[in-house]
């Protein structure tokens, strides 16, 4: 984990973007994943400069991280209706998950898993199928982000080499 100052921070637009005040020269790279000082996911840093990272939000309509239910153990993929800050979405949930956490699956090289996410508030059914959409707050407070921890993990670059190789090997 490295801490990162927050420079700016945006949660009114649709594609809301985190500022970090720490850069390449400062070992971040792109597709590190960020967290605040709880530990709560934040987002995904998508560019970096010499002394400063871009992190692409939760609360960015194009943010795609896979979470899961803690007790019900189903994933999906997380989004954002660009309606209201802190509040998120998963789709396609086979059973109703009320009183339910949030975390990350694990199933990327990103974040670990079981990292917390949010919290359950509303489980809505689905027009067109027996599933539900889950509604959920944020664990991050994107509205009083100050400092954040960046994950470097360090087996990141060697697991997406040979899954590169592998993915080239079945073309």
């Amino acid at each position: 984990y490295m801490q990162a100052a927050v420079i700016s921070n945006s949660v009114s637009s649709q594609s809301n973007y985190i500022v970090l005040g720490r850069g390449e020269a400062q070992q971040l790279k792109k597709d590190m994943g960020v967290v605040d000082i709880n530990n709560a996911v934040a987002g995904i840093i998508t560019e970096v400069s010499k002394d400063y990272a871009v992190v692409m939000s939760l609360l960015h309509k194009d943010s795609h991280i896979d979470g899961k239910l803690l007790k019900g153990g189903e994933t999906g993929t997380l989004s954002w209706d660009g309606v209201e800050p802190n509040i998120l979405s998963i789709s396609r949930i086979s059973k109703s998950a009320k009183g339910d956490t949030i975390i990350t699956s694990g199933n990327s090289t990103t974040f670990p898993k079981g990292m917390l996410i949010g919290f359950v508030t509303a489980v809505i059914p689905e027009q067109s199928s027996n599933n539900f959409i889950i509604k959920f707050r944020t664990a991050a407070d994107f509205h009083s982000l100050q400092y954040v921890y960046v994950i470097d993990n360090r087996q990141q670059e060697a697991i997406n080499q040979l899954l590169d190789k592998t993915k080239q090997q079945n073309k």
